[in-house]
């Protein structure tokens, strides 16, 4: 307060200055009376149905944001050609499942969950009481505040989650498969797939009662990303040319590595709801105080995961890699995202930094299996899943078998599915491209506008070599 008194004191004659002095004063003294009451106090019930409805709204809408980090991200990880597709792509992906979700999804998800599976009914929709109080009925407002959180609010940040694992699945079959089979595909995902798991866990379903445990998603959110990524990646197959027939891999760096990076970063940022937000309160001090744990640990895991895949790019890839940099900060973010809750920060440090390197030997593994994955999506959300969901049992108390069974009947479940689902894809429709749109770019075959329209495409170096074999 004294800054803002010295401030209205240097420029008196200001009238927007000293309106602001008088509104820091107000508020400040509007603080003093808050804090003082809560020192005697809880906060009250309506006011912790507020916060808790504000937290899923503000922490959803963060989320939300890190859609738009993974179109930075594979865009410019993508050949220029491609570009626009990507985009295209991942702005579908997020309104199928907002569509899907709202439609048949969090109730297989939550509603009336039978040990396995939730209702079938259509729709989703405010509280008979939340109407109520919206129609003027003021009597409805205690069974409101009961709840604890908006109805409504609760069904957006669990949305966000759903587009999140579909977004994974886009990097991973990026340049090579069908618009309109792929968003076939996420349309089964995000609307019968990922909800099933969801029930299973988070739902109250059979792996909840045996005590699995994943407290943003680990596993729930990202192992079944990747688990849906990498039956696609086997059924579809890899790019043109990726895997010579000599055994070589075919290097395909990324287009804009500016973008990719901004990417990351978005990711980050948004992964502080992700994490956050899955307190899943915010009514009074312990919450507060626990949400902040979860953040700083997942920052930590984080920026562990991104130092030791570089420490590792150069025995696991021979060289430095930035792109593995990158991918150790994902990998970091999705190991710790099972167990952020935890009170001692170094295994924050631990659990990433060990996440990074797996990340790191899975993009060479996938490379070894004849495996393409544009941008390394499987390593960094499916292998990095898998061992922050049984990290719980080192940090979070988790009980071992229970967490290896939650990991291996998911990625059973997810993983056959999605097979039987790209097969089907397979002999209806198809599922990849032709040879010429791939060697066009879909953005100039199949939509016809080029994401950089001035750049001059240079033609690949491989299909020069062989022209002059030939």
């Amino acid at each position: 307060m004294n800054k803002g008194e010295n401030r209205s004191t240097r420029q008196s004659g200001d009238r927007r200055s000293g309106r602001i002095a008088v509104a820091g004063r107000m508020l400040a003294g509007a603080a003093l009376v808050f804090t003082a009451g809560a020192a005697h106090a809880a906060v009250p019930d309506e006011s912790q149905f507020v916060l808790n409805t504000f937290s899923f709204l503000i922490w959803g809408a963060l989320v939300m944001w890190m859609c738009a980090g993974f179109t930075m991200l594979e865009s410019g990880s993508v050949r220029t050609k491609n570009a626009s597709v990507i985009c295209l792509k991942n702005i579908g992906l997020y309104s199928i499942a907002g569509l899907a979700y709202y439609a048949i999804g969090y109730n297989l998800m939550y509603v009336d969950v039978s040990g396995w599976i939730g209702t079938f009914t259509l729709f989703y929709g405010p509280s008979t009481d939340e109407l109520a109080l919206l129609s003027g009925q003021e009597e409805a407002k205690a069974a409101v505040v009961e709840n604890g959180y908006s109805v409504m609010s609760d069904w957006f940040f669990q949305m966000v989650f759903v587009a999140t694992a579909a977004s994974i699945v886009s990097g991973t079959l990026a340049e090579r498969v069908k618009l309109w089979s792929f968003f076939a595909f996420i349309t089964v995902l995000t609307a019968i797939v990922y909800p099933i798991v969801g029930a299973w866990t988070w739902g109250g379903g059979w792996l909840s009662e045996m005590g699995f445990q994943d407290f943003a998603g680990s596993t729930i959110v990202h192992s079944t990303g990747g688990w849906a990524a990498l039956a696609g990646a086997i059924v579809v197959g890899a790019r043109r040319g990726k895997f010579r027939a000599d055994g070589s891999v075919k290097s395909t760096p990324p287009s804009n590595v500016p973008s990719v990076t901004l990417g990351v970063f978005i990711l980050w940022l948004g992964w502080f709801g992700f994490n956050g937000g899955s307190q899943l309160a915010l009514g009074g001090a312990a919450d507060a105080v626990a949400m902040s744990n979860v953040l700083v640990n997942t920052n930590l895991a984080a920026a562990a995961g991104v130092m030791a895949a570089i420490s590792v790019a150069r025995p696991f890839l021979g060289r430095v890699d930035l792109l593995a940099g990158l991918n150790g900060a994902i990998a970091g973010l999705v190991a710790i995202t099972a167990g952020p809750d935890i009170v001692d920060h170094y295994w924050a440090i631990i659990i990433g930094a060990i996440g990074g390197i797996i990340c790191t030997a899975g993009i060479k593994l996938m490379e070894n299996l004849k495996l393409d994955d544009v941008v390394g999506a499987v390593p960094a959300h499916l292998f990095a899943g898998v061992w922050g969901t049984l990290a719980v049992c080192i940090a979070a108390d988790g009980d071992f078998m229970t967490q290896l069974i939650g990991v291996l009947a998911i990625g059973a479940f997810v993983f056959a599915v999605s097979l039987l689902v790209w097969f089907g894809l397979e002999k209806s429709i198809g599922v990849r491209v032709s040879e010429t749109v791939e060697e066009l770019g879909q953005d100039a075959a199949e939509l016809g506008i080029e994401a950089f329209p001035e750049f001059m495409l240079m033609p690949d170096q491989d299909d020069i070599d062989a022209l002059r074999r030939d």
